[in-house]
């Protein structure tokens, strides 16, 4: 069968390799897509811009990431998502319309689900993500939440974006070596 594996080059981009025969060989690496991406605020280890991946039903792959490209001076990221059929060619860079691209609220560390049920037109997917209302907070007054939005016609529209828990306080947050951490 057929793997893709995307994954970040220490948050400077998204790149792609994959297997035509279950893993016993593996092609080069392709880009995906250059990251310009806001740093997180509050102290929160946010993995380098950690991609999210999954497939819908006909082989079609998503891959989700924070991006500020799409916000004049990287004053916060959105999410931002590219597509592919063969794990060689990717889409352009799409971004998710949570919000406005002024509204100063900064999204990250997405998590994207697909209902391999469904592909192409009718695919339907699910994002959550984590927000700060304030893209500006500190370790002490940043609020995190967690949002969810999803699509039921392969990303041409979107739903409501919808707060799901939060906002909690970065004390609230398991702090490790590498600073505050969630379910990444």
């Amino acid at each position: 069968g057929n793997v893709i594996v995307p994954f970040s080059t220490n948050g400077s981009a998204i790149k792609s390799f994959m297997s035509t025969n279950g893993g016993t060989s593996w092609s080069s690496a392709v880009t995906v897509a250059t990251v310009n991406s806001h740093a997180v605020a509050g102290g929160l280890r946010d993995g380098e811009v950690l991609p999210s991946a999954e497939i819908d039903g006909a082989g079609k792959v998503y891959v989700a990431w924070q991006d500020c490209r799409f916000r004049s001076g990287c004053p916060a990221n959105d999410i931002v998502y590219s597509t592919s059929t063969n794990g060689t060619t990717w889409s352009a860079v799409t971004r998710v319309p949570i919000d406005a691209t002024t509204s100063g609220v900064d999204h990250f560390i997405p998590g994207i689900g697909v209902d391999r049920a469904t592909s192409g037109t009718t695919a339907k997917i699910g994002l959550y993500y984590y927000f700060y209302s304030n893209a500006n907070c500190t370790a002490s007054t940043c609020q995190m939440s967690v949002g969810f939005i999803s699509s039921a016609d392969g990303g041409s529209t979107w739903s409501a974006a919808q707060t799901v828990a939060g906002p909690m306080t970065m004390a609230q947050i398991s702090n490790t070596s590498q600073g505050r951490m969630v379910g990444d």
